[in-house]
């Protein structure tokens, strides 16, 4: 009997040793973390953000360094509405190519680009159903590292803006690419240019 409740004992103990070294984050840990590096790169880089209302109000633009955070969380900066016509506007179908800087927040640092390379592109199908909008990596970075699917971050613009845009983006994970959303991660993202083709 001693030797079993000895063993007993021992097993215990050695489990409650091994849960206290357990290193891993909960989800909840995760998305407080995620949260925390957010309102640290808006502090940051001294961005303002403004309510939905203010945002409408000014015929949905944002200024120089003022981002409005949207009901998906996405917090989003119109650099340019792009061209006049206010009809040139993406469509079911389109394909959209795109110039950009992806940022990580949480590790503050630049994972991916095609601003620079001029022979490169990232490219996007568009599509719109009764219930859903979507997008579909064609070819460019973006599909080499993170598969077909577009963040929904990125969709996001495409409601306020025209053909040639320029936007700035803070992309919750939830918004994210599959990455971001597996690892919790957030990701700021200067795209320079959603060209409708």
């Amino acid at each position: 009997m001693k030797k079993l409740a000895f063993v007993f004992f021992m097993l215990l103990a050695a489990g409650w040793a091994f849960q206290a070294c357990d290193d891993t984050k909960t989800y909840a840990e995760m998305l407080e973390e995620e949260d925390d590096a957010i309102e640290r790169f808006i502090r940051n880089n001294d961005i303002k953000v403004i309510s939905q209302s203010e945002f409408y109000a000014k015929d949905s633009m944002t200024d120089e360094n003022e981002y409005v955070q949207l009901a998906s969380g996405v917090y989003m900066n119109i650099v340019s509405k792009g061209v006049e016509d206010k009809t040139d506007t993406v469509k079911n179908n389109d394909e959209i190519l795109v110039r950009f800087l992806e940022y990580n927040v949480l590790n503050e640092d630049t994972t991916l680009s095609n601003i620079t390379e001029p022979r490169i592109v990232d490219s996007f199908r568009y599509t719109v159903t009764s219930t859903s909008i979507a997008g579909t990596f064609l070819e460019g970075y973006m599909l080499t590292y993170y598969g077909t699917a577009v963040p929904a971050g990125w969709l996001v613009p495409l409601a306020y803006v025209r053909n040639m845009a320029h936007v700035r983006l803070i992309v919750p994970s939830k918004m994210g690419h599959n990455t971001a959303m597996q690892s919790v991660i957030p990701y700021y993202y200067d795209i320079q240019k959603y060209q409708i083709w």
